[in-house]
């Protein structure tokens, strides 16, 4: 079964981001470990990443006509944007929603999703480990 991974804005650059917030893996580090990963699981991860919001809803938009699993990690989108919640809240497939780091955690403007309340789960705080969760999750969801 297919599942669509989707990054929102900044993932393609872990490499400079914080290492104490976002760990020390490199962006196609962490690709090779979702898709390992998925594949132990029984899935084949289609992981995309996208700065761009518009880019974003259309895979949504994707996931939702084709009835695709998601995992969505949808970055900074996670606390503002409504069109990203609207595209997420179409897919009827199971949706979860990742964070690398706890977003509970860190400053209080990242306390609130929009997302979460559209997602069948939130995973966060378990730097690459939260995607590996997220597909066992999945796996569950969709047994």
């Amino acid at each position: 079964m297919k599942v669509l991974v989707i990054n929102g804005p900044n993932l393609a650059r872990l490499d400079i981001r914080d290492s104490a917030i976002y760990g020390d893996m490199s962006y196609p580090q962490l690709i090779a470990h979702i898709e390992s990963a998925a594949k132990t699981h029984g899935f084949t991860a289609d992981v995309r990443q996208s700065d761009d919001e518009a880019t974003i809803i259309s895979w949504l938009h994707e996931a939702a006509d084709g009835s695709i699993p998601v995992i969505i990690n949808p970055a900074a989108f996670t606390h503002y944007s409504y069109a990203i919640r609207d595209a997420a809240e179409l897919v009827k497939a199971p949706l979860i929603e990742v964070h690398l780091s706890n977003p509970l955690a860190r400053e209080e403007f990242r306390h609130t999703s929009v997302i979460s309340g559209v997602a069948n789960g939130t995973i966060g705080g378990f730097g690459p480990n939260s995607y590996v969760l997220a597909l066992i999750a999945l796996k569950a969801l969709t047994s």
